[in-house]
């Protein structure tokens, strides 16, 4: 503490001591005030770096505990996404081919992933990496499953849709022939009746007099009514009929037509009779099956009327016949 100030006095001839001033005194208190206030900052600041508060120790302790969760859900949605990634290859292989539908390309599965950074708002995070990595796996099992959820309402739609299509296959023989004796030449390169080369035969033939109901092997409507009896090339007087779920079939060659373009018919209507015309050299039908316009082999859906015996005799009776009718 400052010592007292004193001055002499020549009528006492003492010298005597000085009060200090009003400002004198406020400048000592301000003094003390910051030296304190200073040693109190300075005694936090220690405190606070070498302990911590119980505040402090349970945040730190709640924030370990969130990384452990984060890490624990990130285990945890990769094992969904394994669960997904089966229900989407069990859909795409068994369901959706068990209804003929054709499988969600990965392009639709995967979109929408790219693109705009949607997670820059995370980027100044404590371990920003693992919560945005966790935020983009969610997101995308979120728009996957969504995916996956949809396609299950098209597979449910098309169980619901089985027995129509069923009725729409079409899976009888265009003709009578229980005992197989109106089998003819089948799918496949055949010797040409007319040009003698061998060609591409796209259907199946069945012999038959001319008149012979000729039936409608699936529902579906008529959609073409053509040709010419008096025409020696091509189908001469033919019908297509389309079934739906991609299916067509074509009846060439005939004598007379049953039915009108736009009718809807059933499996078993007669259509038409068989005939000799357009580039037929014997009376006899040929048939046809198209799948999403794509010619297939007729005896592979001829199997409503066959027992497995007689589908493998039918099958080889067309293949041993080398030269077709048409």
């Amino acid at each position: 503490m400052a010592r007292k100030k004193y001055k002499f006095n020549p009528d006492t001839l003492k010298y005597e001591s000085i009060g200090l001033t009003i400002k004198e005194k406020a400048v000592k208190v301000a003094a003390y005030l910051s030296s304190s206030l200073a040693l109190a900052l300075v005694f936090a600041v220690i405190f606070l770096n070498l302990y911590e508060t119980p505040k402090t120790k349970r945040l730190r302790r709640e924030n370990q505990q969130l990384l452990s969760q984060y890490e624990l859900m990130t285990k945890d949605l990769d094992k969904v996404g394994k669960v997904l990634e089966d229900l989407e290859q069990r859909d795409d292989n068994i369901y959706r081919v068990i209804f003929e539908a054709e499988p969600i390309p990965s392009t639709v599965r995967e979109a929408g992933f790219g693109g705009v950074n949607k997670y820059s708002h995370l980027e100044n995070m404590n371990n920003a990496d693992l919560v945005i990595a966790t935020a983009k796996k969610l997101d995308i099992l979120s728009k996957k499953a969504y995916i996956q959820s949809k396609s299950y309402d098209e597979v449910m739609e098309l169980a619901l849709n089985k027995e129509k299509m069923l009725a729409a296959l079409p899976s009888i023989m265009p003709v009578s022939n229980k005992d197989l004796k109106r089998t003819s030449s089948g799918w496949g390169y055949r010797m040409h009746p007319i040009y003698k080369v061998r060609k591409m035969h796209w259907g199946q033939d069945f012999t038959a007099p001319i008149g012979t109901p000729v039936y409608a092997t699936g529902d579906g409507e008529v959609t073409e009514v053509s040709g010419s009896k008096r025409s020696r090339v091509g189908l001469g007087l033919n019908i297509k009929i389309d079934h739906g779920y991609g299916y067509e079939t074509v009846y060439g060659h005939l004598n007379e037509f049953n039915v009108k373009r736009g009718q809807k018919i059933h499996r078993g209507d007669i259509i038409g009779y068989v005939g000799n015309s357009g580039g037929s050299t014997a009376p006899h039908l040929h048939y046809e099956v198209h799948k999403n316009g794509q010619k297939l082999n007729p005896a592979y859906y001829l199997f409503q009327d066959l027992s497995p015996q007689e589908y493998d005799k039918m099958i080889a009776i067309s293949s041993n016949i080398g030269q077709s009718l048409d």
